[in-house]
């Protein structure tokens, strides 16, 4: 990103981790993202679906995201159990 183009959208509002690759697939970064927030409040379908997108990262190739993505989905299902 050069300085000119700023960040737009939820870029914007989650901070990318330093080390995350810049050849990092969308839900890598979102695995590196979501580890950032703490409090948020979503509908429902919303985290069902989260938890259904950041599945693929559970096998990459990348230990750091296999554990990200684990620990993301952890979160995810914990939110979506104490709400149901």
């Amino acid at each position: 990103m050069t300085g000119s183009q700023l960040p737009r959208g939820i870029t914007a509002l989650i901070p990318s981790a330093p080390s995350a690759p810049i050849t990092a697939t969308p839900g890598e970064r979102a695995a590196s993202q979501l580890l950032h927030l703490r409090t948020v409040e979503v509908p429902l379908p919303l985290l069902a679906a989260a938890v259904e997108l950041i599945a693929p990262q559970l096998e990459s190739g990348d230990p750091v995201t296999r554990e990200a993505a684990a620990d993301v989905r952890a979160r995810l299902l914990a939110a979506l159990d104490s709400a149901g």
